[in-house]
């Protein structure tokens, strides 16, 4: 009897725990222990401590997903990150044994009080609505997990576009609780941070993921707020920078070398400079929608555009000047012409005569005058005039022979004249034209020299880290 009884109670002991166990192994029977209910404003309204002089320590990791954009106009850095916060509630602890092993329970945000995390830099709220759920463990840690894409502010520095190296921060730090209240502490390091970004990160576009820097910075003070600080640290992709902007204001600048081999005396020169000169002032219009206008320092792309825009505008009015002085030795020409037809026209009054009183006192003109005096080769004075009849007188005879002498000298005295202003002629001529040519050929080796220092003076400050 007393055994039958001992047997009966153990089983019904059993039953009991059984039943006990069945009824406990769901997580809703861990959220009733925990008086966990939306009703019950106890855990959301206030930090969850016992003393509230303990202050609540909040661990945080942050990873990068992907660069989205970087606007170099607007200074805006736009991430997308995942975010996760951990930290004690000292209401909240249970006995895994009791409930079936069962160790952490997700339920909604919104029941459980969070730190109030912000981000100094961000100037625009993340539309994505945050998650809806965290995670508690039977110790009391709760966390969440949120992924966000974040468009914040970011002082760019881009001394060296597109060859630049870009760093922007996150730094999160609490709204209204101080240090007296949360302390925040990075669950990583920077050498894990970088490795973990890198195993999740799924696109870069234009930019090229470095590292990410960890930086806390802990309040003096208990009235201060501790500040966590991540430093994204990225390189710009530049082969289309190179491609589409810096090669096509080189080949700019070597059309505008090759125009020297252009000929000065047209205006095909000119045109062609001037047409280069205009291309490269729309490249300058099209940097100038890229880069900010509040940087500090003038970037050496722009340097580098408006260098190459002085040189080609000081080679254009180079080109100016040399097509002057050759201009000012045409108009001579054309002067020398007219003054020369004019004197040959005034030595002459009448056709194979000379008109002896306008060939005074100047040796031009009286080589002009001689010119108009018109013998035949083989023709002597002699023969044509009229043939002496038979009978004159031997003074007659004597006449004829000395005008022929003077006609013979004459004839000597417009060759050494003639060859004289020839020569005087094209020193005179050609002056003006032999300086264009050697003002020129000077310019040009000062061009090709000050063009090459000044490509390596940028390229070798662009290539300096």
């Amino acid at each position: 009897m007393t055994l039958m009884m001992l047997v009966g109670f153990f089983s019904l002991l059993l039953f009991t725990d059984g039943v006990y166990s069945e009824r406990n192994c769901c997580y809703q029977d861990v959220l009733n222990h925990l008086n966990l209910t939306k009703n019950n404003e106890l855990y959301s309204m206030t930090r969850p401590v016992k003393n509230y002089k303990q202050p609540t320590r909040v661990s945080l990791e942050v990873l990068l997903y992907a660069i989205l954009d970087v606007v170099e106009k607007d200074q805006k850095f736009i991430p997308y990150v995942w975010t996760v916060m951990r930290w004690r509630n000292e209401y909240i602890s249970w006995d895994p044994k009791e409930f079936c092993g069962i160790d952490n329970v997700s339920l909604p945000s919104d029941i459980l009080w969070k730190p109030d995390l912000t981000i100094e830099e961000m100037t625009e709220k993340d539309k994505a609505p945050p998650s809806p759920y965290l995670t508690i463990n039977d110790k009391g840690d709760v966390e969440v997990q949120n992924d966000q894409v974040l468009v914040s502010t970011c002082r760019m520095h881009i001394y060296k576009f597109p060859f630049d190296i870009q760093s922007c921060n996150l730094s999160f730090k609490s709204v209204t609780h101080t240090a007296k209240d949360i302390r925040l502490q990075p669950s990583d390091n920077s050498s894990e941070a970088t490795e973990w970004s890198r195993e999740v990160m799924r696109t870069q576009y234009e930019w090229l993921f470095i590292n990410m820097t960890v930086t806390t910075n802990n309040a003096s003070d208990l009235v201060s707020q501790d500040i966590i600080v991540y430093t994204i640290n990225m390189r710009r992709r530049s082969v289309l920078y190179i491609i589409n902007f810096l090669l096509p204001v080189m080949f700019f600048l070597c059309l505008d070398l090759a125009s020297f081999l252009i000929s000065d005396s047209g205006g095909e020169k000119l045109s062609f400079k001037v047409t280069v000169l205009l291309a490269v002032t729309v490249l300058q219009l099209i940097l100038n929608e890229i880069l900010p206008s509040s940087s500090n320092r003038i970037p050496l792309i722009a340097v580098y555009c408006i260098g190459i825009f002085a040189l080609m505008l000081l080679s254009l009015v180079e080109t100016i000047f040399v097509m002057y002085l050759m201009e000012k030795d045409h108009v001579s020409q054309d002067n020398e012409a007219d003054r020369d037809r004019s004197l040959s026209e005034d030595c002459r009054d009448k056709q194979g005569k000379v008109n002896f009183n306008n060939c005074k006192g100047d040796v031009h003109e009286w080589t002009k005058c001689v010119c108009v005096y018109d013998v035949s080769a083989g023709e002597s004075p002699s023969e044509r005039l009229p043939v002496a009849k038979e009978g004159n007188s031997s003074k007659r005879t004597e006449e004829y022979h000395a005008l022929e002498k003077l006609s013979d000298e004459l004839r000597e005295m417009e060759k050494t004249l003639t060859l004289l202003l020839n020569s005087s002629k094209e020193e005179k001529c050609g002056y003006w034209t032999r300086v264009a040519k050697r003002v020129n050929r000077v310019f040009f080796i000062l061009y090709v020299t000050v063009v090459s220092l000044f490509l390596i003076l940028i390229f070798s400050n662009w290539s300096n880290p």
